[in-house]
């Protein structure tokens, strides 16, 4: 019984405890790529239209097969005559069937073109998939970056701190004048500016964080990993091939597909549409009726006269048609263009970083060697103070390339149209 108790308290501590003392929740990247397929909306979202799409086609499908109607009536009728008034009952129950002979291929262009669109929605999830992963690789670089940052203005706020009483001292011992400790203030304070903006950032992206990966509730969350690009940036690729291949385009072509589906529906409307029927039913003044009838025939319709009705159906079809080929002309040379263009832009960001990486070790070595020259006075303050805000600007640049080169790789995945399942 105590131990229930304790553990109830435990509980309520727990629930009612500030966000801000909770554990860190540390994730992966995979992690979120995970959680992210199953709960984010936009997914969800794209899967339901999928099942509309087949759910269409078994709509169209359905007038292939026979179409059973089940029907019951009952009646009574009271007529008056010259010899008096009488009560006449009828009942009546039956089936009636019809079934679709011919109709120039009309339904049957219509369910190839239901199929199709199954095709293209299939491929709109894959487009879906491929914006999600770049928006949820933007939101995790962004909280790698935003917890990086964060580091690195708590050290830039040391180097500030350590200047300031190197300063003070100097300054209260007649060996620095006023402007340097004004100076050497200034900075602390945006150094320390510097630490609460990390702060107030990592929050925000924490939250994008949340949102991408399809959660309900904010949580205090750590992402696990590294600046590292993977992709091989020295192996050249084949433009035209990886186009191809992308889901935006592949969704265009199967919509194209269907639009040349339904023109041939259209231009099917015009030949006549043969329907065979038959029907059993009981009739009689009595319940139950025994009185069968039956019937059995064929109905052929075809057009005449409407207007104009189906020449504009046909006309309408064709221009969606050919709307769509040249919507797919034009989206495979956006890709190959972006592609080209995203893929540039990796290259060069990740140069940047390697360019970074030096300036900050050439700064990161020139900052020791001006702090021992202006603690002896061979340095003045003036040289030494840009040398110092030389490796805070060094610093952050490296973290800026970094994370740069981290998103123009989540860029050029996109480009590929690469989903969530490219992980």
């Amino acid at each position: 019984m105590k131990q229930m108790r304790f553990l109830l308290v435990v509980f309520i501590f727990l629930a009612f405890m500030p966000t801000s003392l909770r554990a860190e929740e540390v994730l992966s990247w995979m992690d979120c790529v995970k959680e992210a397929a199953k709960n984010h909306p936009d997914l969800i979202a794209a899967q339901e239209v999928i099942k509309q799409s087949q759910a269409a086609k078994g709509v169209t499908a359905s007038a292939l097969y026979p179409q059973i109607d089940s029907s019951l009536s009952a009646s009574t009728a009271k007529t008056a005559g010259a010899t008096g008034s009488y009560t006449a009952d009828s009942y009546q129950y039956g089936l009636t069937g019809t079934q679709l002979i011919f109709d120039a291929g009309k339904t049957m262009s219509g369910v190839k073109a239901a199929s199709e669109n199954i095709i293209a929605s299939k491929q709109g999830f894959k487009f879906t998939s491929a914006t999600v992963r770049f928006r949820l690789r933007s939101a995790f670089i962004d909280l790698l970056k935003a917890q990086e940052a964060l580091k690195i203005t708590k050290d830039i706020f040391d180097i500030r701190k350590q200047n300031y009483e190197l300063i003070s001292l100097r300054y209260y011992s007649g060996l620095e004048h006023k402007g340097a400790l004004l100076t050497a203030e200034a900075s602390l304070a945006q150094a320390k500016y510097g630490m609460s903006q990390a702060e107030r950032e990592l929050v925000v992206a924490r939250r994008e964080m949340v949102k991408e990966m399809g959660r309900a509730n904010m949580a205090p969350l750590e992402a696990k990993g590294d600046f590292g690009v993977r992709v091989a940036v020295d192996d050249k690729p084949d433009l035209q091939v990886i186009a191809s291949k992308n889901p935006s385009l592949l969704q265009l072509i199967a919509q194209k597909n269907a639009a040349e589906f339904n023109l041939k529906a259209a231009y099917a409307s015009f030949s006549p549409a043969l329907n065979g029927q038959a029907g059993i039913n009981k009739g009689g003044s009595n319940w139950p009726p025994k009185g069968d009838e039956y019937d059995l025939g064929l109905t052929l319709s075809m057009p005449v006269f409407e207007g104009g009705l189906r020449t504009s159906q046909v006309a309408q079809a064709r221009a969606t048609l050919n709307q769509l080929k040249e919507n797919e002309r034009s989206t495979l040379d956006g890709l190959i263009l972006k592609l080209q263009q995203t893929w540039s832009a990796l290259q060069n960001a990740v140069d940047n970083v390697k360019v970074k990486e030096k300036s900050l070790q050439a700064n990161t070595e020139r900052s020791k060697i001006a702090q021992l020259q202006y603690s002896t006075g061979f340095v003045t303050f003036d040289n030494w103070t840009i040398i110092e805000d030389n490796l805070v600007q060094a610093k952050q640049d490296y973290l800026n390339a970094e994370a740069a080169a981290l998103l123009a790789e989540a860029n050029w995945i996109q480009a590929k149209g690469e989903t969530l399942e490219y992980e």
